[in-house]
Order: C-alpha cells, then sequence, then structure tokens
C-alpha cells in the first residue's frame, strides 16, 4: 500500500473535504476535491449536472477527474460520497493509496445536510437511507475505517496520521 496518497471516502456531508483541507495542510500536501474539481470543469454545480446531464454523466466525469489525479503523489483527496461504490474506482483508490473511510450514522448525516437542494441525491429520505445502507458494504473495503460520529475533524486527521506512522 502506497501511503504517499490519501482518499478519503464516505457518504455525503460526512466531513470528507474539511478533513482532506485539515489532512493536507498538517503534511503539507496537496488537497484535492473531486466534486469541486468536477464543478470547476463543467462550470455547474453537482446539482446542475445531475438535473441537465444526469447520472450517468456525472459519474463519468468523476471517472476522468479520478484517473487526472493519478500521476501526483504526495495528495489528499476527497472524494464525492458515489465515487468509492463504483468497483473500478475503488480498485484503482486503494491500488493508488491509502483509503480512508469516515464512518458517519445516517442520523447524524442528516443533521449535517444542507437544505438547499445542493445534494440531488439527497431530496427524499426513503431513497436517501437506501442508498446510505447500499453504500456501506462499499465503504466497507476502505483500507482503515475512522468513527466520524460527533468526532471533530481534529481527531479524525489525528487517527490517519496515527494510523499511517506520520
Amino acid at each position: 500500500m502506497r501511503k504517499d496518497k490519501i482518499y478519503l471516502v464516505g457518504f455525503m456531508s460526512s466531513g470528507k473535504t474539511t478533513a482532506a483541507r485539515s489532512l493536507g495542510q498538517r503534511l503539507g500536501w496537496r488537497t484535492e476535491d473531486i466534486d469541486e474539481r468536477i464543478e470547476a470543469l463543467e462550470r455547474m454545480t453537482v446539482a446542475e449536472i445531475f438535473a441537465s446531464r444526469g447520472e450517468p454523466y456525472f459519474r463519468a466525469a468523476e471517472r476522468d477527474v479520478l484517473r487526472a489525479l493519478l500521476a501526483p503523489r504526495n495528495l489528499v483527496v476527497a472524494t464525492g460520497g458515489g465515487t468509492f461504490v463504483d468497483p473500478e474506482n475503488r480498485a484503482v483508490i486503494n491500488d493508488d493509496g491509502v483509503s480512508v473511510w469516515i464512518d458517519v450514522p445516517f442520523e447524524e448525516v442528516l443533521g449535517r445536510l444542507p437544505a438547499d437542494g445542493r445534494r440531488p441525491l439527497a431530496s427524499n429520505r426513503t431513497e436517501m437511507e437506501a442508498l446510505y445502507a447500499a453504500r456501506r458494504a462499499a465503504y466497507q473495503q476502505a483500507h482503515l475505517r475512522l468513527d466520524g460520529a460527533r468526532a471533530p475533524v481534529e481527531e479524525v486527521v489525528e487517527r490517519v496520521l496515527d494510523w499511517l506512522g506520520y
């Protein structure tokens, strides 16, 4: 396992972006957020991409961005909530670096979600709960699982650094 790249995986609103920025700062590494890169490339929000072009288009863009991030080293990557669910993406991530699952209980995820429609897959609670349950099987294949429930970002970062021996 290569320790010069860290991928943070987990459900939407689990804190991947915040933890990635803090972890990158602590390590002195660059940080990338897959959803933010897609939004910059497409000049649209994730919600707008889902609405106008559909989820399959978004998932293809996600794969392309992931591939573009393979060469750089000393990098922390915040993945989208569905990135690690795709078996091909998951294999690439687990081969390229360390995958860290930030596991947050569903009820806490609900409390963290903005009510502004930015999360297209969060519009229906029943469907979102089913998606959460289905994605857990994929997340369990990460190299490291961290309990992110009510954990401050600093604690999550410390646990990753301890596990990696940094």
